[in-house]
This record gives C-alpha cells, structure tokens and sequence, in this order.
C-alpha cells in the first residue's frame, strides 16, 4: 500500500532532510523563498507555450511537471513543519471558508472574485 498521507509524506521528507543533517539549512525564511523558486520552475515549463502545445501530449514535458510539483511539494511539507501547521486540518478549514466566499448558486462557471459576486 502506498504511503501517502500527508503526515507520511512529510515523514519522508523529514527523514530526508535529516539523513543529509540538512535541517541546520533549513530556515523558515529559506524555505519559503525555496517554495517560491520551485513554484516558479513550474512556471517555466509553460512559460511561452500556446494552450495547445500545453494540452496536446508529451510524457516528458508531464514528467518533468510531475517533478517540479513534488519538489513545491516537498518544500510545503518542510514549511509547514517548521511553522508547526497541521495541513490537512488548515486546508480543510481554508476550503470551509472558501465555500462561504464561493456560494455555488453565485460562482459556479464564473471567475469573479469573491467580493464582486
């Protein structure tokens, strides 16, 4: 079975991180500058790309999106801990929040922001 709650895998990374003795390295602030980068890889990869060269298919372009998407993830996981923040419990709680921003009788097939429903 596979391991992939979000305690698991903040459990791989942590054991990661602590195999390497990366942890010294491993600031709040570096770490969210380190989201942001990794953030900003995946927006290289469609960087100057038409909707359809993104939408026709190409393994190799999907793997390496596959890659930056673990590697924002990763670097959530170790924020997250460092900040001590359950994110399954917060998300929850921000989508909670966010049906209330969205009613589906106002937002649904529209993309207004939520202060001009």
């Amino acid at each position: 079975m596979n391991k992939d709650t979000l305690a698991d895998l903040t459990t791989i990374a942590l054991n990661f991180r602590d195999e390497r003795d990366w942890k010294q390295f491993h600031h709040r602030k570096d770490l969210a500058i380190c989201l942001t980068l990794e953030a900003a890889e995946v927006l290289e990869l469609v960087l100057w790309k038409s909707t359809d060269e993104l939408n026709a298919p190409d393994a190799a372009r999907d793997q390496a999106m596959a890659d930056e998407l673990s590697d924002v993830l990763h670097a959530v996981l170790l924020l997250a801990e460092a900040h001590q923040i359950d994110l399954g419990r917060v998300f929850r709680e921000k989508m909670l929040r966010n049906a209330i921003k969205y009613p589906v009788e106002k937002s649904r097939g529209v993309s207004t922001k939520y202060t001009d429903l």
